[in-house]
C-alpha cells in the first residue's frame, strides 16, 4: 500500500533556502564579487576583496584595503545574477584527493566569526539551486539523465532528512566524531552531524557542493528542474539516503559504518542483477574479495568512466579491485602517526567482524608494544594509510622471515568508500542500461517510496 503523503508543514512551505559552509576557520579569505552586492550600512560592493579577524571583528576590505564593513557578522546580499568566487577552497579534506580550488557561487555570501579569531564563509541559497551544483560535483554533469536525477532525489533527501533532524532537535550541533573509548579499543564514526554555525558543509563529509564552474552540461538543471521537491521517503519520514563512490559488488548495512542500530532502508544488496551472499567470515570474505564477480560497479567502459566520473576522481584507478603492500616498518610509522600510538614491532592485524559487505567494523592491531582494537569503517582506513585506504573491505596477508617476524603486510580490497546506500559508480552503469531513476533508487533503497514535497 502506497504511504499517504509527507505532510510539507514538517518543513518550510515550499522551497527552503539554505546555509553551506564552504570555508570555515581560516585566519583570512579572498576571493572576488562579481555583480552587486549589498551591505547593511554601507550600499552596494563589488571586485575584489579579503577579509581578516581584528580585535573581535570581522574586516572586509576591497582591492585597494579600503574599509567596507567591521562587524562579527557580515552578510553580503546578492543582486539577480551577481555572482561571488571564493580562494583556495578546500575539497576532500584529509582524503587522498585533497586539493585546493578558487570556487564560484550563486546567492549570498556570509562571513562569520568564530572564537579564537577564525572565520567562516558560508553561501545562502534555494535548495534547488544547491542541488544543480551538488550532483555536478558528486559525479560528473555530463553522466545520464536518469542518473543524474536519480542523484536529484538522493541529495534532495538527505538535506530535507538533516533540516527535519535539526528542526527536531535530534541533530547535534557538534563536530562529526563519535567516539567510544575504553581500555583496548578505539571505535569512531564520523557521521553528518549537525554543524553549528551552517546547515551543511560542502565537502564529503556531507555533499560535495563546487559551485558553478562544476555545472558543465544544462543536463545537470534539466534533472533539478524535473525532480523538484522530490523524495524518498520511509514510512512517512524522508529517508536520511546515504551514498558512496563504487561499493565493490555489495552494499554494506548501515550500523557497519555509524550507529549500532538498524535502518530498514540502509541494508545490504547486491549491485548486481543477481542476488550475492553476504561476505561477512573471514572464508566468504576471502572469496569474495579474491573474486571478480558480476556487478553494476565493476565496468571497464573507460569512455563511460570519464562520463560519470569528476576529473580528480578519475585519478582513482583500480578501485572494484585493489591491492596495496607496505613493510612493515612503513605501516608502523604510518599508524604512530595516524593513531597516535607507538605499537612496537607489528606482529598481526586481525578482523573481528564484518559488515555483509565484507567491510570490517572492528580490527585488532597487534604489536609487540600494546594490542588495540579499533572501528568503524573509516577510522580503520584512515589509521592504515596516508591518507585513507579506499575501503574497509580488505584482507591482510603478511609474508614473514624464517623466524617468524613480519616483513610486508599486504591488503587485497573491495571497493572505494562506505559502501551504504547507493552506489553511485553503480547508479550511473544502471543509468547507462536504461533503468529509471526511481528502479535505480527502490534497487538501492528497498522499501521506499517516491513523494513529491513541494512544487
Amino acid at each position: 500500500m502506497t504511504p499517504p503523503p509527507l505532510d510539507p508543514s514538517n518543513l518550510a512551505a515550499g522551497e527552503p533556502c539554505i546555509t553551506v559552509g564552504i570555508i570555515d576557520r581560516r585566519t583570512d579569505i579572498t576571493g572576488r564579487l562579481d555583480g552587486a552586492f549589498a551591505v547593511i550600512d554601507h550600499g552596494s560592493v563589488s571586485g575584489v576583496f579579503s577579509a581578516h579577524a581584528e580585535r573581535g571583528m570581522i574586516v572586509l576590505v576591497d582591492k585597494g584595503l579600503s574599509e567596507i564593513a567591521r562587524a562579527p557578522r557580515i552578510r553580503l546580499s546578492a543582486d539577480a545574477g551577481s555572482t561571488f568566487t571564493l580562494s583556495d577552497v578546500t575539497i576532500g579534506n584529509r582524503f587522498h584527493w585533497e586539493r585546493n580550488e578558487d570556487q564560484t557561487f550563486h546567492g549570498n555570501l556570509i562571513l562569520e566569526l568564530r572564537e579564537g579569531g577564525t572565520i567562516t564563509a558560508i553561501n545562502e541559497i534555494l535548495l534547488e539551486d544547491y542541488l544543480k551544483s551538488v550532483i555536478s560535483s558528486e559525479m560528473s554533469a555530463a553522466a545520464p539523465m536518469e542518473f543524474l536525477k536519480t542523484h536529484a532525489i538522493l541529495s534532495r533527501s538527505w538535506v530535507l532528512a538533516a533540516l527535519q533532524r535539526k528542526k527536531n532537535g535530534k541533530e547535534r550541533p557538534v563536530s562529526i566524531n563519535t567516539s567510544i573509548e575504553r581500555e583496548g579499543e578505539v571505535r569512531r564514526w564520523y557521521d553528518r552531524e549537525g554543524h553549528d554555525l551552517f546547515d551543511v558543509c560542502a565537502d564529503d563529509h556531507c555533499q560535495r557542493y563546487q559551485g558553478l564552474t562544476k555545472i558543465t552540461s544544462i543536463q545537470a538543471e534539466d534533472a533539478v528542474r524535473e525532480t523538484r521537491g522530490m523524495v524518498i521517503a520511509y514510512q512517512h519520514e524522508i529517508c536520511d539516503a546515504r551514498y558512496s563512490k563504487a561499493c565493490g559488488g555489495l552494499t554494506e548495512d548501515f550500523m557497519t559504518a555509524w550507529d549500532d542500530k538498524s535502518v530498514p532502508y540502509l541494508v545490504s544488496v547486491s549491485d548486481a542483477s543477481v542476488v550475492h551472499a553476504p561476505a561477512r567470515s573471514e572464508e566468504e570474505a576471502f572469496r569474495w574479495i579474491m573474486s571478480v564477480p558480476e556487478a553494476f560497479c565493476h565496468t571497464e567502459d573507460k569512455g563511460l568512466l570519464e562520463r560519470i566520473l569528476p576529473e580528480f576522481d578519475r585519478e582513482t584507478k583500480g578501485f572494484f579491485r585493489w591491492t596495496i603492500e607496505y613493510s612493515r616498518e612503513e605501516l608502523e610509522e604510518i599508524l604512530r602517526e595516524k593513531s597516535g600510538l607507538d605499537f612496537g614491532t607489528l606482529r598481526d592485524i586481525l578482523p573481528l567482524g564484518r559488515g555483509p559487505s565484507g567491510r570490517i567494523a572492528r580490527l585488532r592491531i597487534v604489536g609487540s608494544k600494546r594490542s588495540m582494537i579499533v572501528g568503524k569503517e573509516l577510522e580503520i582506513r584512515r589509521w592504515l594509510s596516508r591518507s585513507h585506504l579506499l575501503s574497509s573491505a580488505f584482507i591482510v596477508t603478511a609474508k614473514r622471515n624464517p623466524s617468524g617476524e613480519v616483513q610486508t603486510f599486504t591488503f587485497h580490497g573491495a571497493g572505494w568508500g562506505h559502501g551504504v546506500g547507493l552506489c553511485q559508480i553503480g547508479a550511473a552503469v544502471m543509468a547507462s542500461r536504461g533503468f529509471r531513476a526511481d528502479e535505480i533508487l527502490k534497487h538501492y533503497f528497498r522499501g521506499v517510496e517516491l513523494q513529491k514535497l513541494y512544487r
